[in-house]
């Protein structure tokens, strides 16, 4: 079983940075590929990163490419989303999950395809 609990988010000026964790309490954290999406008021949830099951490899949305980069350690059983120079654009609820890709793929990009979800953290950017 997984539990995945978000933390880190809050209220950061444009331009700051955040770090968003997301901690499994279960036992096959390792087994899965996690990813991190965000949904705005409004708006569908939107995918900004995914990783696989070793942290050897990752995928973002175009519009975080270098300013977010998501890690993991397994060992904590926990995956990071370092959020740097926030921009109007990026407030919404973000959420971590954690799914089992497709034989021979690494990632996961759609919603659809992740079993198990945190409730969210809030990230505020003001300007």
């Amino acid at each position: 079983q997984v539990h995945l609990v978000e933390s880190g988010g809050g209220l950061v000026q444009d331009g700051g940075s955040l770090r968003l964790s997301c901690q499994d309490s279960g036992r096959t954290f390792t087994s899965y590929a996690m990813g991190w999406f965000r949904q705005a008021p409004g708006k569908e949830r939107e995918f900004v990163s995914t990783i696989n099951w070793n942290g050897s490899s990752a995928e973002y949305l175009d519009s975080v490419k270098g300013r977010f980069t998501t890690s993991r350690d397994n060992e904590k059983k926990t995956v990071y989303l370092q959020m740097n120079n926030l921009n109007p654009d990026d407030p919404a609820v973000y959420y971590c999950a954690a799914g089992l890709p497709t034989y021979g793929f690494e990632h996961i990009r759609r919603a659809d395809e992740y079993r198990y979800w945190g409730k969210g953290t809030l990230v505020t950017v003001s300007s």
